[in-house]
């Protein structure tokens, strides 16, 4: 009883030099090596990355295994913070945080009317460009000592020390003699 499935068998198994079994795996193997090499070939003449496996914006990125491993490309910032957390550098980091990033951390309306002059053992100096301004973050001390202790970590800073802008001073020289002075030398 041969049918017409029988036929298509013969021929199929003649197009492929009448291997079957395992003589069809061992050869399909072969080919699959061969081409595999032929890839890497390619890759040392300048091809690193084939044309299919370039990465699109959007699209997650490969990792060299079945998931992100200490053998990846690794990102700058998550570096510098596992440096700076093994070397103990990471107070200090805090705190250049809070002066470097000042109206991210306090907000720009804030930031536009006073800097951040010193960070001494967690006092932050705070020069306000006007009295009224001083007295403003007087009162909203409480809130601006949270919103730092959010963006860097608490005991970075644990006062704040306000001031607004100096007086003009009468000293003249580098002498000076304590109290009122004589005052009948203006004229």
């Amino acid at each position: 009883m041969t049918g017409d499935g029988d036929t298509e068998n013969t021929e199929s198994v003649d197009r492929l030099g009448g291997l079957t079994g395992m003589d069809l795996v061992r050869r399909t193997l072969e080919e699959a090596r061969a081409a595999a090499r032929a890839q890497g070939k390619d890759a040392g003449r300048g091809r690193a990355i084939p044309p299919g496996a370039r990465r699109v914006a959007g699209q997650r990125r490969s990792w060299s295994a079945p998931g992100p491993d200490v053998r990846d490309p690794q990102p700058l910032g998550r570096l510098a913070r596992e440096l700076a957390k093994k070397r103990g550098w990471s107070a200090h980091v805090a705190e250049g945080t809070v002066l470097g990033h000042w109206s991210a951390v306090v907000g720009q309306q804030i930031a536009d009317h006073a800097t951040p002059t010193a960070l001494n053992e967690g006092v932050l100096s705070v020069a306000a460009e006007s009295t009224a301004w001083a007295t403003q973050l007087r009162m909203i001390q409480a809130q601006l000592l949270a919103k730092i202790a959010a963006a860097v970590g608490n005991g970075v800073v644990t006062s704040l020390k306000i001031t607004g802008p100096a007086a003009p001073s009468w000293r003249k020289g580098p002498r000076h003699i304590a109290g009122r002075g004589p005052r009948d030398t203006y004229g």
